[in-house]
């Protein structure tokens, strides 16, 4: 029997989602799960209304114990966007927190409520009376309720199907086109949640912290599948803040997953503030992602807290990648080495491999593992456009050192600069540029130019109440601290950066 989540088949008291003083044990958890997973049986797909909330945490498990693909739905999204993906997908069902105002293209599919009732118990205080399961809006479900309510009983799980039966389907953003359904199997789901286990030494003693959204791979699978495929447990925020990423750690938290924008915040205040740099001190692990930490805030969180922060790199379609590991050197600056079983190489424009590891020649990232999407639903032209033979094309451009390290310099698309003859990698001028005391976030570009063929462009947010620096003052400070050919030639001041839900800066929005 292919058993996702291990620790459901006990049914334990032990701890298995917070999200903040709303709980549930593993028992709690199969007890709401499994009868929801019983009702999809049957159904091609749901969507996944993905609050911050236990209710989405326990739709997706649900689906994925009766293995029915899952859409997770980002609540802020666009009608237009999520017309789309309702178009694409043609969903059977939405499944969403009671009470939850849904917009008009998930407003006109059969929904189904997730109840959850009244489990706001620590795990000592656990009792088996607030086991409840699930009903449709405005439709009592006595008995499942009745069967969730059973003293001490273990629920038991349905068969799950195979490895490579579809687990979500996750659309990409739609920067070049309208978003695209990436399917992923349940191989990849596993395969990944599992090498990070060897990666970050995690275990079933781990309590995560972290606020990120479920819509995505980084909240949803890293965040809530992967305490949950461990045996251990989940304490979400609800919201970032750095007191609650204090308390929460405090609280018997061991790991904090963040994104860039998150540690940039922590880095700011953490040393002014000693309670939360003994909390993010005595963290066994912090992991950032889903774009690269700017080489001075690792400085200022690790020399606060004394605690280095460690960064990976995945994407939708292949999941995780590579990672520094929990038990190996430091390598501030890179996303670190391939994690178990899966296969990396560079490739330069001619589509040669590259075989060096110099950590200066630049070339794409290809991926070649069981952590690989299936198909972008409904587009077989763009899934066989996507692989170079058996290897995914990433379109991130990255360096590779001699220890294996790899270092992403920014995505083909729109970081990789080729100016005056040389290939420039925006990552590094921004790290230059952060470096300055007056600069507190940077973005660069390039732009088309009749001598050098792109000219470097910078965006820069000066950090408040600092001496104005001019633009000259800058473009010599990164020429200083790198090569004068990577100097920017334009600089501009802005306010704010766009950035998505992820905190990645929206480079394309810049200059409109």
């Amino acid at each position: 029997m292919n058993v996702f989540f291990p620790a459901l088949r006990d049914g334990s008291s032990a701890p298995a989602l917070r999200f903040g003083e709303r709980r549930l044990s593993y028992r709690q958890l199969g007890a709401a799960a499994v009868p929801l997973a019983e009702r999809l049986g049957g159904r091609t797909r749901v969507t996944v209304w993905a609050t911050p909330t236990l209710e989405t945490s326990v739709a997706v498990v649900a689906a994925l114990l009766a293995g029915v693909p899952a859409i997770p739905v980002n609540p802020k999204i666009g009608a237009s966007e999520l017309a789309h993906i309702v178009a694409d997908s043609s969903p059977d069902l939405v499944l969403a927190e009671p009470g939850a105002a849904l917009p008009e293209a998930l407003a006109a599919l059969p929904r189904l409520d997730i109840r959850i009732g009244a489990a706001e118990q620590t795990s000592a205080q656990e009792t088996d009376q607030d086991l409840v399961g699930s009903g449709a809006a405005g439709e009592p479900d006595p008995s499942r309720e009745s069967d969730a309510s059973a003293p001490h009983k273990v629920p038991v799980l349905p068969h799950e199907p195979g490895e490579e039966a579809p687990a979500l389907i996750v659309y990409t953003s739609g920067t070049t086109g309208p978003p695209k359904g990436v399917v992923l199997p349940r191989r990849a789901l596993a395969h990944t949640l599992d090498a990070l286990e060897d990666a970050w030494q995690w275990t079933a003693d781990d309590v995560l912290v972290h606020a990120l959204p479920l819509f995505h791979v980084h909240g949803l699978i890293l965040g809530v599948l992967g305490p949950l495929r461990r045996g251990g447990s989940l304490h979400h925020l609800g919201r970032f803040t750095s007191d609650g990423v204090s308390r929460g750690l405090s609280d018997g938290g061991t790991m904090f997953f963040g994104v860039p924008t998150m540690y940039h915040r922590l880095a700011v205040e953490v040393g002014a503030d000693p309670a939360l740099a003994r909390a993010l001190g005595a963290a066994r692990l912090l992991v950032s992602g889903s774009a690269a930490l700017p080489l001075t805030d690792h400085a200022r969180l690790t020399a606060a807290c004394g605690r280095r922060v460690i960064e990976r790199y995945g994407m939708s379609e292949t999941l995780m990648n590579t990672s520094v590991r929990a038990d190996g050197p430091p390598a501030t600056g890179s996303v670190g080495v391939p994690l178990p079983g899966v296969y990396l190489r560079l490739v330069d424009e001619t589509g040669e491999v590259i075989e060096g590891d110099d950590g200066e020649t630049v070339g794409e990232i290809q991926v070649r593992g069981p952590n690989l999407f299936v198909e972008y639903l409904n587009r077989p032209d763009a899934t066989a456009e996507a692989f170079d033979g058996g290897w995914f094309r990433t379109g991130d451009m990255a360096v590779r050192d001699a220890d294996g390290n790899y270092r992403i310099v920014g995505r083909k698309a729109t970081d990789l600069i080729k100016s005056g003859g040389y290939k420039i990698g925006a990552g590094e001028i921004e790290n230059a540029l952060l470096a300055h005391p007056a600069v507190t976030e940077a973005a660069v570009t390039g732009e088309p130019d009749d001598d050098l063929g792109e000219r470097i462009v910078a965006w820069v947010v000066l950090t408040p109440d600092a001496a104005r620096p001019s633009a000259d003052e800058l473009s010599d400070h990164v020429a200083r601290q790198l090569a004068p050919h990577k100097r920017p030639r334009t600089v501009h001041f802005l306010d704010s950066l766009p950035r998505n839900d992820m905190g990645k800066i929206l480079k394309r929005q810049l200059g409109r």
